[in-house]
Order: structure tokens, then sequence, then C-alpha cells
């Protein structure tokens, strides 16, 4: 008797992913929410509302047609949803983590080692990414901001549409992948007591820099990566009286504060025929054209330390932040980045500018366990001893609580000027 030929045998069902769903199904959903985009003309990351809403129906669609066993069923349409709105209108694998509220920070030293910092604290993800997926989502998120990064431009700073910070350094620069880091615009306090509600500082200090912000007092934000410099400036430019006019200058847009009259500015990179460049200085000397009651810096790292100093030495309040390990370690950098300008700028010219400047240190920490705090507030009463520029304590920590010091702030008449009696303010704190 002939054999009966064997049967070809049926092809296997692909593999499901974690999430239950067919990785089929998945990339043609995908497929087909790109195109109904690119049908509709919209921008996906601007319209992010109109791309959910026809992810939403394509799902449902499939899901309807799934009854019938024409398609292979959804596990979890809502997850599904938001993993295409992810991938055509977000940055992909990376978007749980931007959209999750306990995220501060994330990075991508790797490929496959992807952290996030939740509290201070870093940890390591389960993600594991491709080169191509790296490089496909670093241009995706540039496309939005206006800045390239090319090989000879290896750096960028930009600010995402959702305020995010954005920091890559190309590979070549960095040893065997690109570096990305993402840092997220996270509003934990917009003014002074929200601080005090977090234990950044006590109820005194806060009244004490109110004040001090009231009466037009030159204040110098410091501390090291992470600490919550700019969180504070934000707070302290929300003390601004709203009858003043405010120009801010920073590098990416991290400033913000509810102020009716408000301007800020940006730096702007050098374009493909290496012209346009707007420094941080031009900022801050354009900045002196538009009328400024008060000028706002957000972070001084370079020559522009000099263009700052030049403005609140003419009697224009402003405030700015640094990096620096302590107050009297932010003083001494502000009297050294000047010295980069050349060598026409000395030591003898730059320590008194300084002293007769800054009136407020407020230097921030963080603790092992990712709170922060303000270590200390001093004043800078203007006097110089053997090119020292003296300081008075006015907040410091003991027993690890910010407690009253001795000194007083430098300016007592601009108190006065607003109707604030400083002394008896911190006579109350004591």
């Amino acid at each position: 008797m002939a054999q009966q030929p064997l049967a070809a045998p049926s092809p296997a069902p692909a593999a499901l992913r974690r999430d239950g769903h067919s990785p089929e199904v998945v990339a043609a959903l995908d497929e087909a929410l790109r195109s109904a985009v690119r049908r509709g003309g919209l921008d996906p990351q601007r319209e992010v509302g109109a791309v959910r809403s026809l992810a939403h129906r394509l799902v449902h669609e499939h899901d309807e047609r799934s009854l019938t066993g024409a398609v292979a069923p959804v596990a979890d349409p809502e997850g599904l949803v938001s993993e295409l709105v992810a991938r055509v209108a977000g940055f992909g694998p990376l978007q749980p983590y931007l959209d999750d509220p306990t995220v501060e920070e994330l990075w991508i030293n790797s490929p496959d080692r992807v952290f996030v910092a939740r509290n201070g604290r870093h940890e390591l993800t389960n993600l594991i990414l491709t080169d191509a997926q790296v490089t496909e989502l670093v241009e995706r998120m540039l496309k939005t901001t206006g800045r390239r990064i090319d090989l000879s431009r290896p750096f960028v700073d930009a600010m995402l549409p959702q305020g995010h910070r954005l920091h890559v350094v190309l590979q070549g620069i960095s040893r065997g992948f690109s570096a990305v880091n993402i840092r997220k615009f996270v509003v934990r306090a917009a003014r002074l007591a929200e601080l005090v509600e977090l234990g950044s500082m006590t109820p005194e200090a806060a009244a004490f820099l109110e004040a001090a912000v009231r009466a037009g007092l030159n204040i110098l934000v410091t501390g090291g990566t992470q600490t919550g410099k700019t969180t504070a400036l934000n707070c302290l430019a929300a003390a601004i009286p709203g009858g003043e006019r405010v120009i801010t200058a920073e590098e990416v847009f991290e400033i913000r504060f509810n102020h009716p009259d408000t301007v800020s500015l940006q730096t702007r990179q050098e374009g493909l025929e290496g012209t346009g460049e707007i420094r941080l200085r031009d900022l801050v000397k354009e900045a002196l054209r538009m009328r400024p009651s008060r000028l706002i810096v957000g972070e001084v790292r370079s020559e522009e330390c000099l263009d700052l100093l030049i403005a609140l030495n003419s009697g224009l309040p402003g405030m700015c932040t640094i990096h620096a390990n302590s107050a009297r370690e932010a003083l001494t950098k502000m009297c050294t980045l000047p010295l980069l300008v050349g060598e026409n700028i000395s030591a003898r010219f730059v320590v008194p500018t300084v002293a007769g400047s800054i009136d407020l240190v407020v230097h921030l920490t963080i603790d092992p366990r990712g709170n922060r705090r303000v270590a200390e507030i001093v004043g800078v009463p203007g006097r110089i001893e053997q090119d020292v520029i003296e300081t008075e304590p006015i907040f410091e920590r003991r027993g690890g609580a910010l407690v009253r010091a001795i000194g007083m702030p430098p300016r007592p008449e601009q108190f006065e000027r607003v109707g604030i009696d400083v002394r008896r303010l911190l006579g109350e704190a004591r």
C-alpha cells in the first residue's frame, strides 16, 4: 500500500509579547496609525490628542474585527493605544518613563544601560534598546527643537515640547555610544511657601527670602547637580512684585514663574554655515536694552559672569544660579569666571565688583535619601579682607535644622524702602 505523503505542518502561531499582544498586530496598527497621521497632515508631537483619538479608533475597529476571528484579539486595548501613541507621537520605549511623575531624570549610557533617577537616587531599568532605536529617538527629539547635532558639533542642549531638557553627546566624543540625558521638568514647588511644605527650608527663612526679593537684593543660588537650584530660582522669582519688568536669559528655557511682565531669552547654536550663534553673553547685553526692572540668568558658567556683574553693579536687581559646593566657593567662582574674558580683566577689578554686586547667597544640598535642603543663607556686606570677600551667616544648618545665625543682610535701606523691618523679621526668626 502506497504511503500517503505527509501533510505540510501548519505555521506555528507567532509568539506573543509579555503584554499578550501579537508583534504582527502591533506592527500593523503602528503602520495604520502613521498612515492616518500622514493623511490628516498632523504634527504628531504637537497634536498628541488628535493622534490618540486616531489610535483609539484603530484599536477599537481591530477589536471588533477580532470577534469574527479575522484578526488576532487584543489583550489590553488601552495599553495598546498608549503604546501606539508613544511610538508615533512620543518617544517610543522611553515614553513610559517620561510620563511617570516619580521619574526626575533619564539617561542612556549605552543601548542596554538605561538609567532613571527617582527622589534623587539612580536605578538601572530593564529597558534594552538598539543602536538604531537610540539614533532614531535622538533625531525625533531634536526635530521639534530646531537644534542639531553632527560631527562638527557633537554636543547639543535642547528643550523638548513637554519642557524636559535634552542633552546629547555624540558617539566619538562619548566612547562607544552616544550619551543621552533627559532632565524632566517636574514642578514640585512654584513658590517659597511650597518649598517650606516640602521641608526644604523653614517658614522664617522663606519669609526672609521673600522680603529680600521684594527689597531688590541680588541673590545667588548655588549648589551641586540636582540640588534644586532652578526650582529655588523659580520660587524666588515668583516673589518679584507684579509691577516690575523681568527679563530672563538662559541656555534653554527652564525658568518658569507666573509674572505679568516677563520676556524670556534663550541662546542659539550656530547654523550650518558656522554663523548665527547667540551666546549667553549676548543675551545679557541685549536684556539691558529692554528696560528691565529685574534680570534673571539661568546659570552662570563662563564669561557671561562678567556681563552679569556689570549689570548688577549698575543698580539693576538680579538673580542667577551657579554650581558650587558652598556659599564661600560660589563667591570664589564668581570671582574666577570673569577672568576667562581675557588678560585685560584682573582680580583687582573683579573681587570688589563681586563684593559690591552680590547681596545674598542661598546654598542648596541633597542628602543621601534624595531630600533637597537649603544648607545656608549668607549675606555679603561688601567688605574685603586680603582679597577675600567677607560674609555673614544669616541662616545655617545645625543638627539637621535650618536655624537663624548671627549675621544680618546688607542694604537695610532697601528693606526700609519697601516697608520691611528686617531686624524685626530676623529677630522673630531667632
